[in-house]
């Protein structure tokens, strides 16, 4: 067990501020200091937004995708990956996988030379002689009515009912990124020959880049609970939700503090020998956590022209128990890693939000996760594109 030096914890930030002062105020890379939100998750955000339903009649959609014609790949977590054209929905294939607890098919991301190959890949719990995470590459039939597997890309990621990671994403550099959870074992975190715990740096054949941190390792960044939200900087440095302890005896009793952070290649984040706003040697302290658990789903930056504001920011889906909590989070966080601006949209109107992303429009689409078990399925689930009113 390391040495935990000390916790460093600060008041829900001032959003009272302007702009350009905190922009000065942070542009000098001030050292960080984590801050805690003791109660609430912030204030209520005052840009104004306009909400389209896109698609709707959906079960805990997870992850969706955008083919260069402009119609959309969805993953439901029962297993059904869709094409969507025009608010459309069409079953192109179902992916045998295990829906149990947090488990399923999960993230989707193209292959950038989809163009080429129509291939995509997929992230799915599956059973086996154990039940495993997978990441998995698919491919799209000429006429688009169709998919069907082609390779397996890389397994044996660990699976349990909970803590499955999920997220994919093509980085700046054209690898694939994949985040996986500690699936229960907490310790697995620390270990970079294991891929549980992690965010990890894949070749799109599957194999470990000559130029990751930990050489014959996938690993990237670690000592992560379960992610399933990160985007990169223009600085190259990637900023990852994750979510915090739930009490479980193997975690200390310990509850709460979901946390963003900004990372670099080779960090450790600290699970599970600290948590919340908790400091100790060779360990990367978090931007921001919450006493109250969120939790964060999906992760993107702001990149689109409709909302000049919100350029940079980081937006998050929370995925909240607690109704109170079942919102969109804007954070601005500064190049030190401070934060600047964290406040709450669309709080208690859609319920649980999971996929965060930004469409090729220059929209942003957030999926619904009400079905799942823990909110209000009624007449199912949606994607949404949030704009400026």
């Amino acid at each position: 067990m390391l040495f935990i030096l000390f916790a460093c914890t600060k008041a829900t930030p001032d959003t009272s501020v302007p702009q350009d002062t905190q922009d000065t105020q942070d542009s000098a890379v001030l050292p960080l200091e984590c801050q805690t939100v003791e109660s609430g998750w912030g204030p209520d955000g005052s840009t104004p937004l306009t909400v389209e339903v896109v698609v709707q009649g959906l079960a805990t959609p997870w992850a969706v995708d955008w083919l260069p014609d402009g119609r959309m790949l969805l993953t439901e977590r029962d297993g059904r990956l869709n094409l969507v054209d025009n608010g459309e929905l069409m079953s192109l294939a179902q992916v045998p996988v295990t829906e149990r607890g947090e488990g399923g098919l999960l993230g989707l991301v193209l292959h950038p030379d989809f163009a080429q190959n129509r291939a995509f890949f997929i992230y799915a719990t599956v059973d086996g002689e154990t039940t495993e995470n997978q990441v998995q590459q698919w491919v799209l039939a000429e006429d688009a009515l169709s998919a069907s597997f082609d390779k397996m890309i890389f397994a044996g990621i660990p699976a349990r009912q909970y803590h499955n990671g999920g997220r994919l994403r093509i980085g700046p550099d054209d690898k694939l990124y994949v985040g996986t959870g500690d699936a229960g074992d907490p310790d697995s975190s620390q270990d970079t020959a294991s891929p549980a715990g992690k965010v990890l740096r894949l070749e799109l054949d599957g194999s470990v880049p000559d130029d990751n941190p930990f050489p014959g390792s996938a690993t990237w960044i670690y000592g992560v609970r379960n992610t399933q939200g990160f985007d990169w900087r223009d600085d190259g440095r990637m900023l990852i939700s994750d979510h915090g302890p739930s009490g479980l005896g193997n975690e200390g009793g310990r509850s709460g503090h979901d946390e963003i952070t900004l990372a670099s290649a080779g960090d450790n984040l600290g699970w599970p020998e600290v948590y919340a706003c908790e400091e100790g040697e060779g360990f990367v302290q978090a931007s921001i956590t919450f006493s109250d658990a969120m939790p964060p789903g999906g992760a993107a930056i702001y990149r689109g022209s409709e909302l000049p504001d919100w350029q940079g920011d980081l937006l998050i889906g929370v995925l909240g128990f607690d109704t109170a909590a079942r919102h969109l989070h804007r954070l601005r966080i500064g190049p030190g890693g401070n934060v600047l601006i964290s406040e709450v949209y669309l709080s208690q109107e859609y319920g649980r939000l999971r996929e965060v992303t930004m469409g090729p429009d220059g929209g942003l689409y957030v999926t619904t996760s009400n079905c799942d078990g823990r909110g209000d399925c009624g007449d199912g689930d949606l994607v949404l594109r949030i704009g400026a009113q």
